[in-house]
Parts: C-alpha cells; sequence; structure tokens
C-alpha cells in the first residue's frame, strides 16, 4: 500500500472528498512521519501536531457534513518560517526574531488555512533568506532527502526538503533571487516564483521589498496549481499587490505543448557544470519530441541582472537591518552578516542605475516573448553542493554561481517555474526553470505539466 504521506494533493483530494480517508488520518500519517525522519532532515523549525490534528478533526467534520471546499480541504502544509502566523512563534530562520510572536497572520496563509488546509509547522530556511545553501547555525541545517550530507538549497530549504522527505503535502516559499526555484531545484520537487505582485506579500519577513515573492512548492504541477488558484489575488494591504483577473489554473493542465515556441537564451548556457549541461540539453530534445519548436534567442541585457540583483537585493536587505546590524551584528550567520554589510557599503547612484536596468532587461524580455511563448534554462548552473566547513565561503560562492540564473525574473518580476529534469552523477535532482510573460503562470503550468508526464521525478519521496 503506498503511505499517505507519499501522495500529492491531486491524488489526495478525490480520496478526502469520497471520504475512503479522512484529514484526520492522513495528518497522522504524516506527523508520523515527520517524527520518525525529520530529527535527520530537520525540515521544520517548529512543528505543530496539536494544533494541525484540531485543523484535520475540523476539516474532516465539515467534509463528513457535505461541505467540502475544494482540492485543499483537508491538505496538510507547511509553512515557511519567515511568514508570519499569529500566536506562533516565527522565526525567520534567525535568532534575532528566536522569540517573535506575530500579532497577526499572513495573507497567503491565511487564504491557504480558508481553503481548508492543515498547517502542519514553520519549516527551516536560510536566516532572513539571506542565502541559498539553508547553512543555520541556530536551528541546524535543513538537509537534502536524497542525500544529507548535501544542501536542500536555500532560502526555502526546509519546504524543499519537506516535501522530498514526505514532511508536508504542500510548502510555502519565498523567492527574492531564487529561493523558490533553488531548493525545488536541488530536491527535485517544483516551485513557482509567481509575477510580482500576483500573490500577497502582507505578513512576510523581507528580504529585499522590491524583489520579494511569495509562491507554491509541491511534488506535483497540478498542486501548485491549486495552491495558486487559492493563493493569488489582490490584497490592499500590500503595497505590491497588483489588481489582475485571475484565472483558474488548473484549465490547461492537460493541454500538451505541441506548436509552443520555447526560447533558449544563451545566456543560461554559459558556465554549466557538465552534469547540468547533459540534463539540460537532453531536456531541450524531449521538449522538440512532445511537439515544441526550441529556438535560440539572445538577450545580452541578462548580462546586467547580476550587478542590478546584488545591489538591490543588499541595498534594501541592510535597510530592513539598519538598526539591528548596529546593535545585534553578532547575533547574524557569519555569511548573512557579510552580506547584509555590504548592502550598507552602497550607494544611491549604484541603487538608482539598479532600478534603472530593471527597465531595460524587463523592456528587452518583452520583446523576446514577441517571438517565443516561454523562455528555458537550468534553474542553476552547478549541481547540489555537500555541505561543507567553510560553509561561509561556500554559500558566498553558491549564491555568486546560483544569482546570475534566477535573478532575472525577480528583477523583471516575470513568472519562472522550476521543474525537475533528472539526476546528476551524485545522484542528486536538477532543475530547468520555465520562465514566462507577466500574468503567464497559466502557460507555465501548462508546460510544467506536460513536461511532469514524461519525467515524474518529483512523485519519488526520500528519507
Amino acid at each position: 500500500m503506498t503511505e499517505l504521506y507519499s501522495l500529492t494533493a491531486v491524488e489526495l483530494g478525490p480520496l478526502l472528498e469520497s471520504k475512503e480517508i479522512s484529514p484526520t488520518e492522513l495528518t497522522h500519517s504524516i506527523l508520523e512521519r515527520i517524527n520518525a525522519v525529520d530529527s535527520t532532515v530537520n525540515a521544520y523549525i517548529t512543528t505543530l501536531p496539536e494544533l494541525a490534528l484540531q485543523q484535520a478533526a475540523h476539516a474532516e467534520k465539515e467534509i463528513m457534513n457535505g461541505l467540502y471546499k475544494g482540492p485543499l480541504h483537508g491538505i496538510p502544509i507547511g509553512i515557511k518560517d519567515n511568514y508570519y502566523t499569529k500566536g506562533i512563534r516565527t522565526t525567520a530562520g534567525s535568532k534575532i526574531l528566536s522569540e517573535f510572536i506575530p500579532d497577526e497572520t499572513a495573507t497567503a496563509v491565511k487564504k491557504l488555512m480558508a481553503a481548508g488546509g492543515v498547517m502542519l509547522g514553520k519549516l527551516n530556511m536560510h536566516e532572513f533568506g539571506g542565502g541559498i545553501t539553508n547553512t543555520n547555525p541556530v536551528y541546524g541545517n535543513a538537509r537534502n532527502p536524497w542525500n544529507v550530507n548535501y544542501s536542500p538549497g536555500g532560502s526555502s530549504g526546509g519546504s524543499g526538503a519537506a516535501l522530498a522527505a514526505g514532511l508536508a503535502t504542500l510548502a510555502t516559499g519565498t523567492d527574492t533571487f531564487g529561493s523558490i526555484r533553488v531548493p525545488a531545484s536541488m530536491c527535485g520537487v517544483y516551485g513557482l516564483k509567481p509575477t510580482y505582485g500576483l500573490v500577497s506579500t502582507k505578513g512576510v519577513a523581507p528580504l529585499a521589498w522590491s524583489l520579494d515573492h511569495a509562491g507554491p512548492m509541491a511534488r506535483s504541477v497540478s498542486d501548485l496549481a491549486f495552491m495558486l488558484n487559492v493563493m493569488a489575488g489582490y490584497d490592499p494591504k500590500d503595497p505590491g499587490s497588483i489588481k489582475a483577473r485571475i484565472p483558474d489554473y488548473t484549465e490547461n493542465l492537460n493541454k500538451g505543448i505541441d506548436g509552443l515556441r520555447i526560447g533558449v537564451p544563451s545566456y543560461y548556457m554559459q558556465g554549466l557544470d557538465r552534469d547540468v549541461e547533459i540534463l539540460f540539453k537532453d531536456a531541450i530534445k524531449t521538449l522538440e519530441t512532445m511537439g515544441a519548436t526550441v529556438v535560440d534567442v539572445d538577450i545580452p541585457e541578462l548580462s546586467m541582472s547580476t550587478f542590478a540583483g546584488y545591489v538591490i537585493t543588499i541595498g534594501e536587505a541592510s535597510s530592513y537591518h539598519y538598526e539591528w546590524l548596529q546593535t545585534r551584528s553578532e547575533e547574524y550567520a557569519d555569511d548573512v552578516r557579510i552580506f547584509f554589510k555590504t548592502g550598507v557599503l552602497t550607494n544611491s547612484p549604484h541603487y538608482v542605475r539598479s532600478q534603472q536596468v530593471r527597465r531595460v532587461l524587463t523592456e528587452a524580455l518583452k520583446k523576446t516573448f514577441e517571438d517565443v511563448d516561454v523562455l528555458i534554462g537550468p534553474t542553476i548552473p552547478i549541481t547540489t553542493p555537500a555541505f561543507q566547513k567553510n560553509w561561509v565561503e561556500q554559500n558566498l560562492e553558491v549564491t555568486r554561481r546560483g544569482m546570475p540564473f534566477t535573478s532575472p525574473p525577480n528583477l523583471t518580476g516575470a513568472p519562472s517555474l522550476s521543474v525537475p529534469i533528472g539526476l546528476c552523477s551524485e545522484g542528486l535532482p536538477v532543475g530547468m526553470q520555465l520562465i514566462g510573460n507577466h500574468f503567464t503562470e497559466k502557460r507555465l503550468l501548462q508546460v510544467g505539466s506536460a513536461w511532469e508526464k514524461v519525467n515524474p521525478l518529483s512523485r519519488t519521496v526520500h528519507s
């Protein structure tokens, strides 16, 4: 018998609706899995078994009374620990917020809970979102379930690890320069960074306000679509929120990709580790056999993205953390303190020019989408790294290598979906990102769903 903790929401929904299984039974299965495995994987900072079982019992009562709310009803969800949860400790992976109890709940979490979601706990993360390896000297490193000596990626490393290990059915992530897509890639799951402003970041501890995105992570593309249907929408309490028509993101999941034009920017073919290059080129061939036309494109403006992404991220982060950097500097992890303090050294001309680069880059991307439907590239150019003793230097180096690949969608606000494409020679997952024009999440999910049918790596649960 397949264990309930290993099933996706799209598989569990019909079983819950028909009362073949109960939300309580499902939640017990995952809580038992957490008890058995999380001491090794360390995906959670705070688990909430009593609350989860209360919410599961409530969902069960509703379903038994014929009040089924939809595909998230009774589904266990892990919440990244930078999403505020009223009355529940929210650390953002930091020592500074180790005792912080918010008096509000993030809008996105409210929506997921209103749809019947069951909150399992708060997931581990790289401190304040300031890195992409999820080394965390305060709460311990989240570890990659494929091999616990390796990084799960970050900053949403606990989210990726929990999904890959069967410690949550769904998870939330945030993405400022890759923090949803990098752990999705390294853990062999799916992660969507939506269009900027599509999902509210109200009640999410910021890293860089103008680059921060909240989004879904899951083991299937259908699950992402279910989550986005709930999470998307205008929030008047979020100054970055956009009023946009919200479609049904599940509508085209079985449409296939025959006839779509997919562009491969030359920028994304540079500096690839050998295994990444082999797997990505194989993925291109597969997409062609699926009926897509794959063409090479040149977007020279992408070369400006690293400078702009770095300056804006550290500039805005150092502004948010300015007082703490003066008074509590020693409480930051060494790599994050270095990262944030560098922002104090940037100046107004650097920041303004970086914001000007965003406009140029956005216009270049929009022009490219006149000729192609979707862009693709490796999510990051490197294979998943093993944890090293010189973790501070490693984190800065992994960020240096990965940021050029992940930051363009953040700078432009364009949506990007990371999907698994196979395993490298060390047996760890490698990901490919699909990049779309603004508000084309529906198309990205369509392509991702077609891809999932030929490369269903994420369905595998590891421990």
